[in-house]
C-alpha cells in the first residue's frame, strides 16, 4: 500500500525559504517518479516539480521554475521542495505525490504529463505580506 507524508509547511514571511519533506513507501510498479503539486482555496490544482526515481531528472513548472529545487534520498525514501523568496500567493496546501506514465488523474508540471497515482494529505504553507 502507497504511503505519502509531507511535512514542513509554515508560517512564513514574503521573502524567506521553505524546504518541504515527503516520506513515501510501497510504490506501486509503474511509479516513476514523484513530484509536488499544491492547491490554493477556490484554485486548480497546480503542478510544481517532479523528479524521475531512477535517472533524477527534474521536471519544472515555468511558474515557479527560478525559485523551486526537487530532490531526492534514495536511502530515506524521500523527496524535498526547497522553494525560495516565498511570496503571499505561495499560499496553499502543498502535496507529495507518486506518478506515473499513464492513468485517468492527470498532473501536468511544464511540458510533461504525468498520471497520480497516489498522495498524501499535505503540508500547508501559508506566506504573509
Amino acid at each position: 500500500q502507497v504511503k505519502v507524508v509531507e511535512s514542513g509547511g509554515d508560517l512564513v514571511q514574503a521573502g524567506e525559504s521553505l524546504r518541504l519533506s515527503c516520506r513515501f513507501s510501497g510504490l506501486g510498479h509503474y511509479t516513476y517518479a514523484m513530484g509536488w503539486f499544491r492547491q490554493a482555496p477556490g484554485k486548480e490544482r497546480e503542478g510544481l516539480a517532479g523528479i524521475d526515481l531512477g535517472t533524477g531528472t527534474t521536471y519544472y513548472s515555468d511558474s515557479v521554475n527560478d525559485r523551486v529545487t526537487i530532490s531526492r534520498d534514495h536511502a530515506e525514501n524521500s523527496i524535498y521542495l526547497q522553494i525560495n523568496s516565498l511570496k503571499p500567493e505561495d499560499t496553499a496546501m502543498y502535496y507529495c505525490a507518486a506518478l506515473s506514465h499513464t492513468g485517468e488523474n492527470i498532473l501536468e508540471i511544464g511540458d510533461t504529463v504525468f498520471a497520480l497515482d497516489a498522495w498524501g494529505r499535505g503540508t500547508l504553507v501559508l506566506v504573509s505580506s
